[in-house]
Order: C-alpha cells, then sequence, then structure tokens
C-alpha cells in the first residue's frame, strides 16, 4: 500500500515536469528513450530515497494521471504552505482571488476590484528568479496584488546567453522557466499575481505564438493557462491591422482564459531596444474615437482584454518640460463611449480598462 500510494504521489509529482519538457519542445517519450530519466525526474520531485519506488510504478503504467483543477503547486508537489500560502482567497479581496497566479475569472475580479477602488496593479519586468522574488516580497510586505511580466529581451537573457535564440527558442524557453518560478514561489509569498509579458511588436509574434501554445497545453491538464495575459504591441501598424491581428488572438486567448492586452498609440522613449524618441508629437496621444474602435472591434469577442491607450507618457528620463501628460484623454473616451453605448454602458461609466506604461519621463 505505502509503495502504491508513493508512486501514485509520484506520478502526480512528476506531471508538472513532463508537462515542462512538452511546454519547451521537449518529447514525453524520453522517459522510455532515456533510462535513467524517470529515477532523475523522481529524485527532482519526490527526493532520492523515493526515486526507485516510483521508477518502479512508471515502468507499471506508462499513463499520468491529470492534476485535478485548481490544485495549487504547493499540493502537487507537496512542498510546505503555511500562513499566507495556505489561504484560500486574499484579505479584503473579491473571494476568487487567492495567493498565486491568478487567471480567467479571477484575475477579472481582481482587475474589476482594482478599477472600483481606484488603485493601480504595478507590472516589474524581471530577468532573474532573485528579481522575482524582491517584486514577491514587496508585494507581501504591502499586502498588494502585482503583476509580474517577461520581455522578449528579457525572457531571451533568462533562458541564458548560451541559448540560441533562433526562431525565439531562448525567449520562449526563458519566459516558461519564469513563468513557473514565479507559480511556484507566489503561492509561498501568499501574494496575488498576474503572470504578465511585455511589448510585443510584429515581428516577435513567434515568441507569443510560443507562449501561446505553452498556456494551451497547460490548460489542456490543469484547466488553466500558463500565463495570465499577453500584450501585443501593434501600434505601429495601421490600427486596421492591429485590430484584425488583436481579434484573432484574443479568440484564441479567450478560449484558455487568458486576457490581452493591446496598445493604441505609441508609449514614446526607449524600452528593450525599442526607440521611440523620434515619433510623431500626435502619435504620443490616443483619440477617443480610436479607443471606441478598439472597444466596437473586440468586446462583441470577449471582455478579456485591456487598452494600453498613450496620453503622452514615456518610457526612460527626460528633462522636466518636455514631457506633457494628458490623462484627461481618457477621461473623455470613457465618457464617449458611455454615451455611445447609452443603457447598455455599465453603471461606472467606464467601460474600458485601461493599462498606463512609461510615465512622466522628468528626472
Amino acid at each position: 500500500t505505502s509503495l502504491s500510494s508513493t508512486c501514485q504521489e509520484g506520478s502526480h509529482r512528476l506531471h508538472r515536469s513532463l508537462l515542462y519538457l512538452k511546454l519547451t519542445g521537449g518529447e514525453t517519450p524520453i522517459i522510455s528513450k532515456m533510462k535513467f530519466s524517470a529515477a532523475l525526474f523522481a529524485s527532482i520531485v519526490l527526493g532520492s530515497g523515493a526515486a526507485d519506488a516510483f521508477t518502479a510504478g512508471v515502468r507499471r503504467s506508462a499513463k499520468v494521471s491529470p492534476v485535478s483543477l485548481r490544485e495549487t503547486i504547493s499540493e502537487e508537489l507537496g512542498t510546505p504552505c503555511e500562513d499566507e500560502c495556505a489561504m484560500d482567497s486574499f484579505p479584503n479581496m473579491p473571494a476568487s482571488v487567492h495567493p498565486g497566479v491568478v487567471t480567467g475569472q479571477a484575475m477579472l475580479d481582481l482587475l474589476d476590484h482594482a478599477k472600483e477602488n481606484g488603485y493601480a496593479i504595478p507590472a516589474v519586468n524581471c530577468v532573474s528568479s532573485s528579481g522575482i522574488n524582491a517584486c514577491l516580497e514587496a508585494a507581501r510586505k504591502n499586502d498588494a496584488p502585482i503583476i509580474i511580466q517577461f520581455s522578449s529581451g528579457g525572457s531571451q537573457f533568462y533562458g541564458g546567453k548560451g541559448l540560441s535564440n533562433k526562431n525565439y527558442s531562448a525567449a520562449i524557453a526563458g519566459a516558461i522557466s519564469g513563468a513557473f518560478h514565479v507559480r511556484t514561489m507566489a503561492e509561498q509569498y501568499g501574494v496575488p499575481v498576474i503572470l504578465h509579458t511585455d511589448h510585443c511588436a510584429k515581428k516577435l509574434l513567434p515568441w507569443i505564438d510560443g507562449l501561446l501554445e505553452a498556456s494551451e497545453n497547460y490548460y489542456q491538464m490543469n484547466g488553466e493557462p500558463l500565463f495570465s495575459s499577453h500584450m501585443i504591441d501593434l501600434s505601429e501598424e495601421p490600427i486596421e491591422e492591429n485590430l484584425e491581428i488583436c481579434k484573432d488572438y484574443l479568440a484564441r486567448f479567450s478560449k484558455v482564459g487568458m486576457l490581452l492586452e493591446m496598445e493604441l498609440g505609441i508609449t514614446g522613449g526607449e524600452e528593450d531596444g525599442v526607440n521611440n524618441e523620434d515619433v510623431a508629437l500626435e502619435d504620443l496621444y490616443s483619440k477617443p474615437e480610436e479607443i471606441n474602435q478598439v472597444y466596437e472591434a473586440l468586446s462583441p469577442i470577449s471582455h478579456m482584454y485591456t487598452v494600453a491607450a498613450a496620453f503622452g507618457n514615456v518610457h526612460g528620463v527626460y528633462s522636466p518640460g518636455n514631457v506633457r501628460l494628458e490623462p484627461k484623454i481618457l477621461t473623455r473616451a470613457q465618457a464617449y463611449i458611455s454615451e455611445k453605448l447609452g443603457d447598455k454602458a455599465p453603471a461606472d461609466k467606464k467601460p474600458v480598462s485601461f493599462v498606463f506604461h512609461g510615465g512622466s519621463g522628468s528626472d
């Protein structure tokens, strides 16, 4: 009986390791092709003492039991989970918002709570596990949710310089590795986390395609996507092309409970190798009519999207007076869309969820 339960538990815990292989391009038959691999994985997830018993279990049955939905990583791997980690929901938040990575309805409930209570959730680009842990510690000290995100360049760095980034393979593998770290440690720190990726221009879409496939595979086994959301930044493309591509991605995202962030207008300055310091001034300010175009194009597909509209905000540091913020653009856009919706407008007259990038740029 003890051997059987050990093997069953081992099979359960190995599941995520096998999934990691699949998400990063590996094939699960690696177990049968490499004699040591089952024991190796058992040593990783169970400890060396249980490796032999687990290997025997794998030989008897090649099937891996599917993980029950909404099981936490701490439950799956048997890692200690006490105090904040053990809470089913986060204090002073909607009941669905729990410690760990939030996706689907829980993520929407968190965003709605932020809108209703007038606060923003900070998003931090991370390039290392220590940076992720620092963000989680800061969130815990402030009893606050946080967005942890990866850029394409940051994802490649996370994967390491020794990997080829042909077809964005290093960036895909690095982001997936970071996602598993966030999922494991967010529960331990006991804070809700939205797991996101940052600006993705048209040329970087293969990177998002790889991560989307990973989330779809993860959803098949866990009932939720690996990532909470992705940003697709086609602000440099014609608005018609921007919307058509975003519509296609939103349709696919929404099937697995993932949110799309799209960008309208250009965030000035420079970030992650993308330089918008010399763009036309008018491109730094979104128009209410354009924001309404986004609302009318995406809302029939799903409401799981946010809009990064430009109101003069920039990345980087610039001398005072060189940057002019016009946040009233966003207020006017909400009023413009609400007026068009008439009786169908939400009670708060804020039909759009906005994302802010950069800042005032002042030193």
